[in-house]
């Protein structure tokens, strides 16, 4: 089987999206022909590789960009739907809330969310990084999953 290098790098590139993710880069990359292993893998790359990036650069990102009145609103807005969002269940369990938030495959639920509520939250970042990654690598398996439609057949093994 050839490697088909654009596909990979599509659907890495895609799943770095904030929305998107590994949710819709994988079921993508197995339209464009890729293996569901490969198509999980290249998403699980792309969507880790955003992880440090967000945890490390926006803090600073946003307290530069604070000193602009309209930034500083929109910023509030936004921190205000992340505390809603995730907040009982990281104060409530920590690192493991974090990372069953980021795994439950849901939309609005994935590793920039995570990112950001940890930043929002002022998770260290040394607990934050490995919860969001293992929450990313949970939701890449069950999505891969689901797209291979391995639930439909448990489901009908059930019942």
């Amino acid at each position: 089987m050839a490697l088909n290098a654009p596909a990979l790098l599509y659907v890495a590139f895609v799943s770095t999206l904030p929305v998107v993710e590994l949710r819709g880069a994988i079921p993508l990359g197995i339209g464009l022909g890729l293996s569901p292993p490969a198509a999980a893998l290249a998403a699980l790359a792309g969507n880790l590789l955003i992880v440090p990036l967000l945890l490390w650069l926006v803090p600073a990102a946003v307290a530069w960009l604070e000193r602009y009145p309209w930034f500083a609103r929109a910023w509030r807005r936004l921190e205000a739907r992340l505390r809603l969002k995730g907040e009982d269940a990281v104060q409530r369990y920590g690192a493991l809330g974090l990372l069953l938030f980021v795994a439950v495959p849901l939309p609005g639920s994935g590793a920039w969310t995570g990112s950001l509520i940890a930043v929002v939250l002022g998770l260290k970042k040394r607990y934050a990084w490995p919860a969001i990654s293992l929450g990313v690598v949970i939701a890449g398996v069950l999505v891969t999953l689901a797209s291979t439609g391995v639930l439909k057949g448990l489901e009908w093994l059930a019942g």
